[in-house]
Formats: structure tokens, sequence, C-alpha cells
């Protein structure tokens, strides 16, 4: 089997990592398996061979867009495994500067998460930035959240249906403890949507029907490091029934069509 790509992992710079990844824990009430750094990311997932993560972080203030950005290309440029999504924010002023600098620094696409950046996906604020996007870089949105509906499925349903050319990579099967919603308004839809931070809460059955409703070929597997080990995720997912070509397509085989960057 080729290499697995991780479509999903959160990097930090080390002096903060500790701190970050504490707050991320805390907000959602699990305890974090890992550092948070690069090195401890290429260690976690080079005990299952992945051979490339798409890495991202996300500016919760206009003030960390640009700096941010400039982490994701730096350890980019100094880790060929990695391939590196950037942060915007609703309250950017010429997100079309930004993007077209994103371009230029060789980012393969944008992460967003709603509740970290303190937006609704189909926020009059943010359709600038879909406008800017669109046709030219993947967005990963992070999707679903227990205590507000900032980034519900129904939410991004309606973003998808204004923009049908914009890739959206919809996260934990496209709504993290929302996944009745998800199969109600996104699955089947044209978004690819990741495993990440969904295959330790529901059944095998269930995941595999999922997978199955939506296609394979639109399914990429995320660790969502350092929330999670990625030997753990990786059982998670070969305990699913699904047939080898299925889990080759979702293991690496469809990010590669993704991303189109030969990795």
């Amino acid at each position: 089997m080729n290499g697995i790509i991780d479509i999903h992992a959160h990097i930090f710079p080390g002096k903060i990592a500790e701190k970050a990844v504490s707050s991320i824990g805390r907000y959602y009430g699990v305890e974090m398996s890992r550092k948070g750094t690069v090195e401890d990311l290429l260690e976690s997932g080079g005990r299952i061979n992945v051979r490339k993560y798409v890495v991202h972080s996300s500016a919760t203030v206009v003030e960390q867009v640009r700096p941010i950005n400039d982490f994701i290309a730096e350890m980019q440029s100094a880790h060929p495994e990695l391939i590196g999504f950037a942060t915007l924010h609703p309250g950017l002023g010429n997100v079309s500067a930004e993007v077209d600098r994103i371009i230029g620094l060789g980012l393969k696409g944008i992460k967003l998460h709603p509740e970290f950046q303190h937006f609704s996906i189909d926020d009059d604020d943010m359709m600038p930035i879909y406008e800017a996007v669109e046709g030219r870089l993947p967005v990963l949105m992070h999707m679903g959240d227990e205590n507000v509906d900032s980034s519900s499925p129904a939410r991004l349903s309606r973003v998808l249906t204004r923009f049908p050319r914009l890739v959206v990579i919809a996260a934990h099967f496209g709504g993290y403890r929302m996944w009745d919603l998800s199969c109600k308004y996104l699955i089947g839809r044209n978004v690819y949507m990741d495993t990440s931070s969904t295959l330790a809460f529901i059944s095998t059955d269930h995941a595999a029907d999922m997978i199955r409703k939506h296609g394979a070929d639109k399914m990429l597997f995320g660790s969502d490091y350092p929330m999670w080990d990625h030997r753990e995720e990786l059982e998670r997912f070969m305990a699913l029934d699904l047939t080898e070509e299925e889990r080759k397509a979702i293991l690496y085989g469809n990010a590669e069509n993704l991303l189109m960057n030969g990795c």
C-alpha cells in the first residue's frame, strides 16, 4: 500500500504548542493524545507510514492571519512531508490580496474553524472569502459542535448551493456530534468529507454506511492530530467493513487527486 495522506493535522510553533493543545482539549472535553509540534506529528504519523500531512492552524483574530500563514509556509518548506493549508478570517480587509499571497507562498488550501474564529459558515461576512477562493483553493471546514450551530451541516449546504465550484472538505464526517444532520444535508452532495474525530464516537456500521451513501471517492483520511494518535485512528479506520479499493481511495488515492501535486 502506498503511504497514507493525512488530510487533517494541526501544528503550532514550539513555544505555544503546549498552551494551544491544552486549550483545544478543554474546549472539547477531550484528553489530547499528542504535543502539537511538527516533530511530534512526524513521529506519530511515521509509525503508520504517513507520507504526507495537510497541516494548518486557525487565526482567532485578524492580526494572526499573516503570521500563521508565514509559519505554515515555513514549515512546509522545511519539511517535504508537509502540505500547508492557510488561514483566513472574516474580519480581514483585502481577502483577495491575502489569497494571492497564500498561493505565492505555495500553500495548497484554506482551513476555517467557525467556532474558534467566531463566525457562522453562511454569514454574509464569509461570502468574500468563498468568492476569493472558489475555483482556486480547496477549503477544509471544521464541521459540528454540540453547543452551537455555527458550523452546522445546514449552513454549509446553503454555501455549497451558492458556490457550486467551491471545493470543500467537510471535516468530521460532515459534522462532529451532528452526524444525523450531516446525513440529512450533506451526504451525496458535491463535497468531500474527512474521517477525523468521528470513528471514536460512532459505530463501525454507522461509519461504513455513511461512507457508502456518500461515496468512498469523496472521503479522505484525517487524524485530527494532536487530538488523536495516528496509530489509534488507523486502527479505527481499518475496523470498518470496506473493500481494499475503498480503503486505498480514502487513505491516499482521493487526496492525491484532490491536491493534484504529485505527492
